[in-house]
């Protein structure tokens, strides 16, 4: 069924705030205001949104459809799809392993594992847990194996997938780069599936389900009560379409095909900060940063996305454009910590669940995480009437953002192309200029304007814009 994007644009909004005892009216005001907000940008169907700090409740909410044709509401207990986020079930259970000294972090995975390919043998726990192992994607199609999404099927088990990727060359030299790819956890699957002698979906019920009481969990919408379950939407050609739960098998439910609620996955993140899981000094421990071998830092670690808001530590993770959780702490787990759960059922513009935590973010606590305020704001901007007066902007980023002038330009070139891949290139374009005009000695920000004017049709303007970000370039190497 297609829906056209201004109907999802116009429809009514079905809103329906929950408890939000730690927060003031404003507050709750303003976080009301940035879900209307992200549903006309983006054409968002349905959402909920949970948000605590040092483990108090600050905002619960549930806004728009669950079913679009149905015009049924998300409520707090609407059951969404939430993808890759069960990533977070099966480091979790491996890092039990670790702390218990089951599996040692940097040993070979040969040690637990004999049976994988030769190529992966020397390849550490960490590795595939940092998606840094090099190992090739399962469900691509390698030697005309059968392994192809959406195709032709599966290999019937974890070790027909292993075998069929025997001949496949590695990605790149293991620990030089990150590659997100799914079959690092099917590896971690086999591990906790040979440690303990049961499938995952009995580990996972026994180990994190049946203690924390996640009744409202599914590995796989198989049990879902049909009412309760979020349909999926993806944007096509800005209209949303409805999507159809991909077949996975059950040797992919480490990685993929968690079904759950916002309250369970918030329950799940308030056990982790507490040390019910992990204890908190080991979590805190195997959340460090850790160098490739080029000595860039990892982008994920222990099974989480890592980085840095304000004074804050952050991990977190996404299930495609569609759901995000991501918790900060500014010291330790347990000190001064946040927590976000965003759900989503699909967007007609399949806008990335990092803007939407971004802007919420932006909401809660501005002056405490100053990139995610600027996304925000470049957002607005971004968005604005053509030719509105940006003074008051342009003094804001200047002296009241908290970003450091010698990261502004980059952080606003970053906010451009974000907003390109979420908003389109005529949007981006304001954000782009913003910056030639912050930093007119900028060689990066011109070249960016350039790439954007390029993707635009306007050749001549790119490649006038594009021989000044090389002047500009040559012009600071030749600075002594």
């Amino acid at each position: 069924m297609h829906h056209p994007f201004v109907a999802v644009l116009v429809c009514a909004l079905v809103a329906a705030p929950l408890a939000a005892t730690a927060a003031g009216t404003e507050l709750t005001t303003r976080l009301d205001a940035q879900l209307e907000r992200n549903r006309a940008r983006y054409g968002i169907a349905g959402q909920a949104v949970l948000i605590r700090h040092n483990g108090k409740l600050v905002y619960q909410a549930a806004h728009g459809e669950k079913d679009v044709e149905r015009h049924a509401p998300v409520s707090a207990d609407t059951v969404f799809d939430a993808y890759s986020l069960a990533k977070l079930l099966t480091s979790t259970l491996v890092l039990q392993l670790i702390e218990q000294g089951h599996l040692e972090l940097d040993a070979p995975v040969s040690r637990y594992l004999p049976n994988l390919p030769v190529a992966w043998q020397p390849v550490s726990v960490r590795h595939f847990l940092n998606h840094s192992s090099g190992v090739p994607e399962y469900f691509e199609v390698h030697q005309g194996a059968v392994v192809s999404k959406g195709k032709a099927g599966f290999p019937p088990t974890l070790d027909a997938v292993f075998a069929s990727l025997s001949d496949t060359p590695m990605r790149f030299a293991t620990g030089s780069s990150n590659r997100y790819t799914q079959t690092n956890f099917l590896v971690l699957t086999a591990l906790l599936q040979a440690h303990y002698r049961q499938p995952y979906a009995a580990i996972v019920r026994q180990r994190i389900l049946k203690p924390l009481r996640l009744r409202d969990t599914w590995l796989g919408p198989s049990g879902v009560p049909a009412a309760r379950l979020a349909t999926a939407y993806i944007g096509k050609d800005g209209a949303l379409r409805r999507e159809d739960d991909f077949a996975w098998p059950a040797y992919a439910q480490g990685h993929a095909g968690l079904h759950t609620t916002v309250g369970d996955l918030d329950r799940f993140l308030q056990a982790l900060a507490a040390g019910k899981l992990v204890r908190r000094a080991t979590l805190q421990h195997l959340l460090q940063p850790h160098p490739l071998s080029t000595g860039r830092n990892s982008g994920f670690v222990s099974g989480w996305e890592v980085g840095q808001s304000g004074d804050y530590r952050q991990v977190g993770h996404d299930g495609g454009t569609r759901v995000r959780a991501r918790l900060l702490f500014k010291d330790t787990l347990a000190g001064d910590t946040w927590s976000f759960v965003y759900f989503t059922n699909g967007s007609a513009r399949n806008v990335w669940s990092r803007t939407l935590v971004d802007s919420a973010m932006a909401q809660v606590a501005p002056r405490l995480f100053p990139r995610e305020t600027l996304s925000e704001r470049m957002y607005t901007h971004a968005l604005a009437n053509e030719g509105s007066d940006d003074t008051a902007l342009k003094t804001w980023l200047r002296d009241g953002s908290g970003i450091p002038a010698k990261e502004l330009e980059r952080e606003l070139n970053n906010a451009g192309h974000a907003i390109r891949e979420n908003l389109g290139d005529r949007p981006a374009l304001r954000v782009f200029t913003l910056n030639t005009q912050l930093h007119p000695q900028s060689a990066n920000a011109w070249d960016s304007l350039a790439e954007c004017h390029a993707a635009l049709g306007d050749a001549d303007t790119a490649a006038a814009l594009y021989a000044k970000s090389r002047q500009l370039a040559e012009a600071a190497k030749a600075k002594p």
